[in-house]
């Protein structure tokens, strides 16, 4: 089951390239054997930079099942994830990502992720994107109220 369910990312993947709807990049997410969502990278298409294969797939199964979590569920991605879709993965909780092709695949092609990784590891001020924190004691109030809320929702 599992080639069928990465034959179908890589599919969606060569469909998408062929039809200039987007990036060459598909993804499934599958629960109990049965396919729950499945998108193709949408990024030019919708002018959206985090409409990514796998972040959609997250997106249209989470609607699906009616929860953010996606415990119990398996991602099949056409390609390695990015940072971005990899840190989607973690917060919707999968339990296992199949990948076929690897950053490196997408690097060749035009789809380089190292940077964003150098990035990263860089002290905020040092970043391409300058990142300047301003007004946190005031920000710190959010993070009151949801310490004090009762009936919160654990995520």
């Amino acid at each position: 089951m599992k080639n069928l369910f990465m034959a179908r990312a890589i599919e969606l993947s060569i469909e998408n390239a062929r039809s200039g709807r987007g990036g060459p990049f598909g993804a499934v997410v599958v629960k109990d054997d049965k396919v729950i969502a499945e998108c193709a990278n949408q990024v030019t298409a919708s002018n959206d930079p985090t409409a990514h294969a796998e972040v959609l797939a997250i997106r249209r199964a989470c609607e699906r099942i009616g929860c953010f979590e996606l415990k119990g569920c398996d991602l099949y991605a056409s390609c390695e994830p990015c940072p971005m879709c990899l840190g989607a993965i973690y917060w919707a909780r999968l339990s296992r990502v199949y990948f076929a092709g690897t950053a490196a695949d997408a690097s060749r092609v035009g789809f380089d992720d190292s940077a964003i990784y150098c990035e990263i590891a860089q002290p905020h001020a040092q970043r391409t994107i300058p990142m300047i924190q301003i007004m946190r004691d005031e920000a710190l109030a959010a993070f009151r109220v949801w310490e004090e809320k009762s009936d919160k929702m654990h995520y």
